[in-house]
């Protein structure tokens, strides 16, 4: 792919020289990190860094959310969104960082921190370079995608409103570092959360004749479930069923009269979605039948499944290519099984998804901690690249290379 609007190594010198601010900002972000929709420390961080910038900025009023745009002087063209989530996971972070978080609870373990710091330095580096081109290039810091659907408000208040395509970039420390990875068609799980209550009859542990114990029966249906999953649902169009609470009984000595799970299901089609579900309201009822006992299974719908548009997924790794090197963008084999609320602007617009390797330096991808650890660090030289690319996908898309393919 022939490039006018940039050169490749004044793109990563750029990107180079911002890095110190890049890492200070995400450094800023990681100390104090907070979850939901509501990020006002975040928020603040992100509006700061923005002062001085030629740009439009708005806040969100359901969520504090910001959304940044950046004409170019060219004249007028498509817009292309670029998004970095900003919110933290509820757990506690086990690092020896010195800038680890300082909030009990809560960690930058999925790499969100990142992804706000390589977005602004996009804004920084482009904004600069706002008479190379025509058209729009539009910023989403967002809020609330751990599970609080933050896409899809912003999308309720506007934000793809005139966008022409999306783009999105997703670190992750099981990657080589400064590396570029995508996939056409689906990149990521749709999600749903399970609930299953057997109910029994209570008693004492010494007679478990005179009772009805949940217990065995619960665990019968966490194994008729993986049963389900590798038997009934297709190799080539997968599910994964995880079961990851168990709540029952009170004392050592008591049979509980009921068993409550709880877990996910995810699948990459709607139709394992469809087929996943329907095999679990089966084996929890008739299971429990089977031992006279009686069972519910609830579902809570969470994010659609992640589908990168082809040509914009081959686009993403022409632009990896020509920026990094050939060895620079790899074509994933296969889905990630994780969910992600881009998936909403996908639904709406042709773009793509992809992930930048941050494998901490002695590491190996394949042994790093990775993200939603509490162990989880990464590689900082690589938000070098990051910036690199959110800006070469925007330059790239808006001088017409995508249809130039």
């Amino acid at each position: 792919m022939t490039v006018s609007t940039y050169q490749r190594d004044d793109l990563l010198d750029t990107a180079a020289a911002l890095l110190p601010d890049v890492v200070e900002l995400r450094r800023r972000i990681h100390r104090f990190p907070e979850l939901g929709l509501h990020l006002p420390k975040t928020q603040a961080a992100v509006l700061d860094a923005l002062v001085g910038l030629p740009v439009e900025v708005r806040s969100g009023d359901a969520l504090t959310s910001v959304t940044v745009d950046l004409v170019g002087t060219k004249g007028n063209g498509p817009t292309i969104l670029l998004r970095g989530d900003m919110d933290a996971l509820p757990m506690p972070e086990d690092t020896d960082v010195e800038f680890r978080s300082e909030v009990d609870g809560a960690m930058h373990a999925c790499g969100h921190d990142s992804h706000t710091a390589m977005l602004w330095g996009a804004v920084k580096l482009l904004a600069d370079r706002r008479d190379d081109f025509a058209g729009r290039v539009r910023f989403m810091f967002q809020p609330g995608e751990e599970g609080f659907h933050g896409a899809r408000h912003m999308i309720d208040e506007g934000v793809i409103d005139g966008v022409d395509a999306v783009w999105a970039l997703h670190v992750t420390p099981n990657a080589p570092s400064g590396v570029i990875a995508t996939r056409p068609g689906p990149i990521m799980a749709a999600a749903n959360v399970i609930e299953i209550t057997v109910t029994g009859q209570g008693g004492h542990a010494s007679s478990p004749y005179l009772a009805n114990d949940p217990m065995p029966v619960a665990a019968e249906i966490i194994t008729a479930l993986q049963v389900m999953v590798t038997r009934r649902i297709s190799t080539f169009d997968p599910v994964v069923v995880t079961i990851t609470k168990i709540r029952g009984g009170t004392t050592n000595n008591v049979i509980p009269e009921t068993v409550t799970m709880q877990g996910t299901l995810r699948s990459v089609s709607e139709g394992s979605r469809r087929k996943a579900l329907a095999g679990i309201e089966r084996i929890v009822t008739n299971i429990a039948a089977a031992h006279e006992m009686t069972a519910t299974f609830e579902q809570v719908p969470g994010y659609p499944v992640v589908v990168n548009d082809v040509r914009f997924a081959e686009f993403t790794v022409d632009v990896a290519r020509n920026l990094l090197g050939e060895a620079g963008a790899f074509e994933m084999p296969a889905p990630v099984m994780g969910a992600e609320d881009f998936s909403y602007l996908l639904n709406q617009r042709p773009g793509a998804f992809a992930y930048l390797g941050v494998c901490p330096p002695g590491e190996s991808p394949a042994h790093a901690h990775g993200c939603h650890s509490n162990r989880m660090t990464i590689d900082e030289s690589a938000l070098r690249n990051g910036v690199a690319m959110y800006s070469a996908i925007a330059l790239d898309y808006l001088a017409g290379r995508l249809a130039d393919q």
